[in-house]
């Protein structure tokens, strides 16, 4: 049984602080800076260029890929590690369309995140006009897969509302209309079950940042399916997906299996704390934590529409229709957003008018949430939030 009293003694959270913004960047886990200082001091400085092979660092991406697919349910050796999600995504929509060579549409859909939109159009822009991106509303996706769609591109859970697709459902649906699936799990991976392999999906993409508490910029990954994997084409064909990179050879020659989806070099550093930062979940059951994600998120909504009258959930109502976040909406919802800050409790907003909240049972508890809604009341009741430095936005919303 998973012992969350023990995972919130990990977190370093400061004093006062309620987090609820896990779903943006995970905080900070006790050991992630002692692991980063050693392979700074004892593998970067003590066996410089070395290490590569002394401390394992060009077996990294492989390696940590296999702990991030046991979070997304993925097959051993399916998944590999390395640069932004936004690479990523170019990667995988590129080997998905040239599996499918006949095709033309990547559909996706208005909850997608902005940047696979926009890897899409200047991905589809090179490949030239026959192509095009089709984007509809969430719950129209289903009914746009058509024979013509190469690609079916989607993120599981809409970044700011929470809401979850069926996975295996709309994979099975592209499968009978002859496409291919591009996953992107970034709000999905360590927030609840993920079954990649059961689910069926070509391609999966997600960063480490969010729930999986790797560190800002921590390094993407990407899963493709066994079944595609010695056939997949990396359209960006770096040195580190070759066959033979120390052969330096004039020609590519895609390597075996995932491993040809590697890149440039491996950021070695965010790779080390990544690594620390996976340790919490070697004793974490995900069903658990689902519930407990579930629990904490029903607590939250029950408080908050008893408490603030002036908010509207955003969110599904079915906890099992979204992800481990809540949204409510606001017409002054940054103004809020910035108000309950300043009180300690962070979540933060997307525009034009949400305020969101995440949820992770690893360090947060019901008395978090409680007291969470408490002084989002107490902002509203008192139009706090309507004091001059809270108009004021930020580069980051």
């Amino acid at each position: 049984m998973t012992d969350f009293a023990a995972t919130r003694a990990r977190f370093q959270i400061p004093e006062g602080v309620i987090y609820l913004d896990g779903n943006s960047l995970g905080p900070l886990q006790i050991g992630v800076s002692e692991r980063m200082a050693g392979a700074i001091s004892d593998e970067w400085g003590g066996e410089l260029i070395r290490a590569w092979n002394s401390a394992g660092w060009m077996t990294m991406p492989r390696r940590i890929g296999d702990r991030i697919a046991r979070l997304i349910g993925a097959e051993t050796d399916s998944v590999v590690m390395g640069d932004t999600l936004s690479i990523k995504v170019y990667q995988a929509l590129a080997a998905g369309l040239a599996l499918v060579p006949d095709r033309r549409v990547v559909l996706s859909d208005s909850g997608n995140f902005p940047t696979d939109l926009y890897m899409a159009e200047g991905l589809l822009r090179s490949l030239g006009p026959d192509y095009a991106l089709k984007v509809v509303a969430p719950e129209e996706v289903a009914d746009a897969i058509d024979g013509t769609v190469g690609a079916l591109m989607l993120t599981e859970v809409d970044y700011r509302t929470g809401r979850r697709h069926d996975m295996p459902a709309l994979t099975k649906r592209a499968h009978d209309a002859g496409a291919i699936t591009i996953w992107d799990l970034a709000h999905s991976a360590g927030a609840f079950p993920v079954e990649v392999a059961a689910g069926g999906a070509d391609f999966a993409v997600g960063c480490t940042y969010k729930y999986l508490n790797g560190g800002p910029g921590a390094p993407a990954f990407i899963y493709v399916a066994p079944r595609h994997a010695d056939g997949a084409l990396p359209a960006l064909s770096g040195w580190m997906g070759h066959a033979e990179p120390f052969a330096f050879d004039l020609g590519y020659r895609a390597g075996a299996g995932v491993e040809r989806m590697r890149v440039g070099t491996p950021p070695i550093l965010a790779l080390a704390a990544l690594d620390a930062a996976l340790d919490v979940w070697d004793g974490v059951d995900l069903g658990e934590l689902r519930a407990a994600s579930i629990t904490l998120s029903e607590r939250f909504i029950v408080e908050v529409e008893a408490r603030c009258p002036t908010l509207s959930l955003a969110s599904p109502r079915d906890p099992h229709a979204r992800g481990s976040q809540v949204s409510f909406h606001h017409p002054e919802g940054y103004a809020v957003m910035q108000a309950l800050i300043a009180r300690g409790v962070i979540g933060d907003f997307r525009a034009p008018d949400i305020l969101r909240f995440g949820f992770t049972p690893l360090y947060l508890s019901q008395e978090d949430v409680a007291e969470a809604a408490r002084i989002l009341a107490d902002i509203l009741d008192t139009g706090a939030w309507q004091r001059p430095e809270f108009q004021t936005r930020g580069l980051v919303t």
